[in-house]
């Protein structure tokens, strides 16, 4: 019995060391795996801040890069000169020239390098000053002009064309394909003779009628090509706002 006891507390005491080995090593790898976890948390918190880094040093490269004159080229720079001149449209035309219209006249202009007083005046020739973009025009001819810049059917589907544009009789009707093909076309013919003369008796006359009138008084200067470079010209300039 004595022995029996022996045994017994020996055995106790082994399954200790046994149960305490085991503990210790569970505890050991939790403590690995912790450190695992950690250790991969802090590499992703790592990557992230080299990405925001890297973010930060191209936004302030960019902005660095820009010059204070590009940095004009903006819309809080450019609007304020875009909406007086349009303003300034509306108001010459007591409120015929609408300002949505006008707004696009003047952005359109900006793009082809044309002076949006210029092709108003020329609207405001070619509807009598209505400014109507439903007008028909007498017949000729040559038949009937449409809308406020005054396209007839033979000439606007090819303007059309060189625009990028989709054609349809009706759409010389909408104020804003009028308007745009009128800048296409202006355009096309300023860069075609190199001044306004030419270009815009051109327009008046068509390019074949251009031709005449030079052969007939040897010069391109017909009364509508003075007209509305004259009248364009008394506009005032607006300024850029600094």
């Amino acid at each position: 019995m004595k022995y029996t006891n022996s045994y017994l507390q020996a055995f106790i005491a082994l399954m200790l060391v046994v149960v305490t080995f085991f503990t210790v090593d569970q505890l050991k790898e939790e403590d690995q795996q912790t450190l695992a976890d950690r250790n991969q948390q802090l590499k992703d918190k790592n990557a992230e801040l080299k990405a925001e880094k890297n973010q930060l040093e191209s936004q302030y490269s960019y902005i660095k890069k820009e010059t204070a004159e590009e940095s004009k080229k903006n819309g809080f720079y450019t609007w304020p000169k875009v909406e007086k001149k349009a303003d300034r449209l509306v108001q010459e035309s007591d409120g015929k020239f609408k300002k949505s219209w006008a707004l696009y006249l003047v952005k359109e202009s900006k793009r082809y390098e044309i002076d949006p007083f210029l092709v108003y005046e020329l609207l405001k020739v070619e509807t009598g000053g209505t400014f109507d973009p439903e007008l028909v025009g007498p017949e000729t001819k040559y038949g009937h002009a449409y809308g406020m810049s005054q396209f007839m059917k033979n000439t606007a589907p090819w303007i059309a064309d060189m625009a990028g544009l989709p054609y349809e009789d009706e759409l010389l009707f909408d104020p804003y394909y009028s308007m745009q093909l009128s800048l296409v076309y202006l355009d096309f013919l300023h860069h075609e003779y190199g001044n306004w003369d030419e270009a815009l008796t051109a327009y008046h006359r068509g390019m074949g009628g251009l031709e005449q009138y030079k052969q007939e008084n040897g010069h391109a200067k017909s009364w509508y090509a003075k007209e509305i470079q004259n009248k364009a010209e008394t506009h005032p300039t607006v300024a850029f706002v600094n």
